[in-house]
């Protein structure tokens, strides 16, 4: 297909001329939503997602802390955990009114790698996050990322979740975003694409078994988590996530409370309920669709 002939869609308008030229030899398809979609390095991407994934494969330079996800796999969660965390050896306590996360949304604290912070450059201003440690997240497969990140101190946290759970939160997060009517027709085509592997950074085993394997064959850079324990053991869970970024908590911190403050302040109840959380947009996606 000759480049020029690609249809477009929204935010392709990014996409350099060499992009387009790679996107006209890899394999692609239209998703049930009629979006274009390819596959590159053995993992499906909208066309404009691709091209921040390609320069961020060009010109990033890891320092520190990366957390990473399959979409709708228990992220924004993570992400304020791993926030209130590090803010804890910091400044602020839990009572304070300018904590981060009670102004600002998880999602544009950690920014994504490939869709904000590389989507239309290979050299962003990463000026804002010259103090470390530098909190960036990511939904690329751990493979995309090995040659950037070989023999790097950045470390990775992973977090999966049931599959049947991921397809139907993806389900009623699409239909919310796309203002479209969460039918049965639309979860078997979901269905359809969670199978064969063909959705958005699919395949979604081969997602996960990239950071499984990864965290067995590195421990002390990959650290793997279920979205499941975390909800059934959440004490026991953060304290793991704290060790492994090397804040762990003091036995004098846990029979403080510590522990159970940050999980209180992390809830998805709790942050729903802040009006940062019930207001606002990211890429055009407003912040209450992140919550369920």
């Amino acid at each position: 297909m000759d480049p020029k002939e690609l249809p477009s869609n929204i935010g392709d308008d990014k996409i350099s001329e060499e992009t387009k030229k790679l996107i006209s030899s890899l394999h692609s398809h239209i998703d049930y939503q009629g979006h274009k979609i390819c596959e590159y390095q053995g993992c499906w991407y909208f066309y404009n997602t691709l091209q921040g994934i390609l320069n961020f494969q060009r010109g990033f330079q890891p320092q520190d802390t990366d957390i990473a996800s399959y979409p709708k796999s228990g992220t924004i969660w993570l992400k304020a955990l791993t926030v209130a965390l590090l803010e804890r050896s910091k400044k602020h306590s839990f009572d304070d009114a300018d904590h981060p996360l009670l102004y600002n949304n998880p999602h544009c604290i950690i920014p994504f790698l490939e869709i904000d912070m590389y989507h239309e450059s290979s050299s962003p201003n990463l000026a804002k996050f010259s103090k470390p440690p530098r909190l960036f997240s990511t939904h690329m497969p751990l493979h995309t990322m090995h040659e950037t990140l070989k023999h790097s101190p950045c470390k990775i946290v992973y977090v999966c979740r049931d599959v049947k759970d991921t397809l139907i939160s993806c389900w009623f997060y699409s239909s919310a975003i796309y203002k479209i009517e969460p039918t049965r027709s639309v979860l078997e085509s979901r269905f359809e694409e969670f199978c064969n592997g063909t959705n958005y950074f699919g395949p979604f085993w081969e997602h996960l078994l990239s950071y499984w394997r990864g965290s067995l064959e590195d421990p002390k850079h990959v650290l793997f988590m279920r979205y499941e324990e975390m909800k059934a053991e959440p004490r026991d869970q953060i304290k793991r996530l704290a060790d492994f970024l090397d804040c762990p908590f003091t036995k004098q911190k846990e029979d403080s409370g510590s522990v159970d403050k940050i999980l209180d302040l992390c809830s998805l109840r709790n942050l729903s309920s802040l009006e940062v959380n019930k207001t606002g947009t990211i890429n055009s996606v407003e912040h209450k669709f992140f919550f369920p």
